[in-house]
């Protein structure tokens, strides 16, 4: 189904009075984002002023509309023409490169020696891994610019923790199943915690508030721990952090 939409598909799930979840795709593939970027562009000309959010993820696409403008049926309606003649677009490398310098260590990523544990890796390669290869944002969710990024090299896949943590420290990288993300603000999680980035993620004072949008593509880039402070990275350790 890579890249290309199956029988069975797309399927309109109603979310209340005021939306429409859109599932183009059952399985999370890099292809996918063409289709829902396309999805989106099309809805915000057919919808106008009655659109109100558009919410994209790995595989589906939030229809949020003006109820009172927009009955359901007609939103649905709306949704259908625009699924008759979609295709995906011919390019989606149209967002921003950012480049997050991470400090990868036990003492601010506890889960790293058990993440190489558990990939029959090491260290070294754990680290190497992940920051060389180039994601790209699906979704934001969870919390403010908590941005989700996929896919990791498929040696790194793990489970979330069985017991997430009651708070996760500012910039906390991690990793869960083929996902990765940087935490922007302090927050509960039960991701695999690798290293921190120095990278302000989520500001109050930026237009958008968050620093990475969908479509974005970025780079975990392995710094020293001098240039993670130099950079204004906090370096206290996970159980200091709490």
């Amino acid at each position: 189904m890579s890249g290309s939409l199956a029988d069975a598909l797309p399927r309109l799930e109603s979310a209340g009075l005021d939306g429409w979840m859109v599932r183009l795709f059952e399985e999370i593939d890099e292809a996918n984002l063409a289709w829902i970027t396309a999805l989106a562009r099309h809805c915000e000309s057919a919808f106008g002023e009655a659109l109100v959010d558009l919410v994209p993820s790995y595989t589906t696409l939030m229809v949020i509309f003006d109820p009172v403008r927009l009955s359901p049926s007609e939103a649905r309606e709306i949704i259908a023409r625009v699924l008759t003649d979609l295709e995906p677009e011919e390019a989606i490398g149209t967002g921003q490169v950012h480049e997050l310098p991470t400090f990868y260590d036990p003492s601010v990523g506890p889960d790293l020696e058990r993440v190489a544990e558990h990939t029959g890796m090491t260290v070294e390669e754990v680290i190497d891994c992940h920051s060389g290869k180039t994601y790209r944002v699906f979704a934001l969710g969870f919390a403010p610019g908590f941005a989700f990024m996929g896919l990791t090299d498929p040696r790194l896949e793990c489970p979330r923790l069985d017991t997430p943590r009651q708070k996760v420290p500012v910039g906390s990288v991690a990793i869960a199943a083929r996902q990765t993300a940087a935490y922007p603000t302090v927050t509960p999680g039960g991701w695999n915690l690798l290293g921190r980035t120095s990278a302000r993620l989520f500001d109050r004072e930026r237009e958008g508030f968050s620093l990475l949008r969908v479509g974005d593509e970025v780079r975990f880039v392995s710094v020293s721990r001098e240039e993670f402070e130099r950079q204004g990275g906090d370096p206290t350790p996970m159980e200091a952090a709490g």
